[in-house]
């Protein structure tokens, strides 16, 4: 996800590494897919819908709010867009949904700050007659939660992993080749989801020998970045690269789960005056764009952030009208205590070779690939 208007379950080494499918958040289980959304009996068209969003610390989230609120009012609505504060975030968040309940919201639209600590707020809004929509990242431990729309994050971290060996192949026609792994927050739910399906991929080779994470760093808890801050994952590469790089041993590679951190991860490198290894992302952020058409980063993941407010502006429309909402996954994402309907849209993987074709339906984007 990006942004074109500002642009710039823990689980052990060895549980990671036999991962062979997906993630329990996208296994059905004996849970129940059904919701109690898309009454026939709709509500006014100029309702409040609500939308609390996490604080502002990625250009997704900031179009994201931007998308909302101009979407929500051509659509006919009010709305009441609210972002958590940088210290606080998951009160501020909390009290942002109770806020809206109380303002009698007909949809409250949900990109979780913590996913397992909205279970309170989500089920107070079911109880007023809300409908809850959990945007981009899936809130755990609730029956409250009606529908889940966003990218399929599992496929993300997927082509994330496709994405380091065939990089590592170009650079290298054979191995064995040297990872390092990072991951996202460990209190955003998606972060696991990513990794998981970046593992799925790589955990073949790891096994086989032709891939060695050189740090022994496997862990989900010892790749985690707290709170997708770019100096934290620097200061883990750095640390990474003085304790097991201070020599002529190479890094390859180095699975990173957005663009922000990806610069954080080459600065250090860069700064330490090492090989630029090949670097993943995520986000399609300008400054990663640029950096992979200047042969730095290798890849980034498109996600448009147009297309998945655009999807979520749809089903509130839909239920405005008295409709269901189409969902396309009813088996997939298990929150822990019912399995969400959701709407999954389709990442695409993003390097130079396949930029211009990739952006070419974005006017911020696609000049930065010619």
């Amino acid at each position: 996800m990006r942004n074109i208007l500002v642009r710039g379950v823990a689980a052990g080494a060895i549980a990671l590494l036999a991962l062979a499918g997906c993630s329990s958040e996208r296994s059905g289980g004996d849970a129940t897919a059904s919701s109690s959304a898309g009454s026939d009996k709709g509500f006014p068209a100029n309702s409040l819908i609500g939308v609390a969003l996490p604080a502002k610390t990625s250009e997704n989230w900031v179009l994201a709010g931007d998308l909302f609120t101009n979407g929500l009012k051509e659509a006919g609505f009010q709305s009441d867009v609210q972002y958590a504060g940088s210290s606080t975030t998951v009160a501020d968040q909390q009290a942002q949904i109770s806020a809206m309940v109380t303002k009698g919201a007909k949809v409250i639209v949900i990109g979780a700050t913590d996913a397992a600590q909205l279970s309170t707020q989500v089920e107070a809004a079911k109880q007023a007659g809300a409908t809850v929509i959990a945007y981009d990242r899936l809130i755990k431990n609730t029956q409250g939660v009606d529908y889940y729309v966003a990218y399929d994050n599992f496929k993300v971290g997927e082509l994330q992993g496709q994405a380091l060996l065939d990089g590592m192949a170009k650079k290298k026609s054979s191995g064995p080749y040297t990872i390092e792994l990072f991951s996202g927050s460990q209190d955003d739910n998606n972060s696991a989801v990513f990794f998981d399906g970046a593992m799925s991929v790589l955990k073949p080779k790891i096994d086989s020998g032709d891939v060695v994470v050189g740090s022994g760093q496997t862990d989900i808890k010892q790749t985690a970045t707290d709170g997708w801050k770019a100096e934290n994952a620097q200061r883990r590469m750095d640390s990474l690269l003085t304790s097991t790089y201070n020599g002529d041993k190479t890094l390859d590679g180095v699975l990173s789960p957005n663009d922000t951190l990806a610069r954080a991860i080459i600065t250090s490198v860069k700064g330490a005056g090492k090989p630029i290894p090949v670097v993943t992302g995520q986000d399609s952020e300008v400054e990663s764009v640029k950096s992979i058409m200047a042969g730095e980063q290798y890849s980034t993941i498109n996600k448009d952030t147009r297309n998945l407010v655009k999807q979520t502006i749809q089903m509130v429309k839909d239920l405005q009208a008295g409709k269901t909402p189409e969902v396309n996954d009813t088996k997939s994402y298990n929150n822990g205590v019912k399995v969400v309907p959701s709407f999954l849209l389709p990442p695409v993987i993003v390097t130079k070779e396949n930029a211009a074709e990739a952006y070419a339906n974005d006017p911020t984007l696609a000049p930065l690939t010619k």
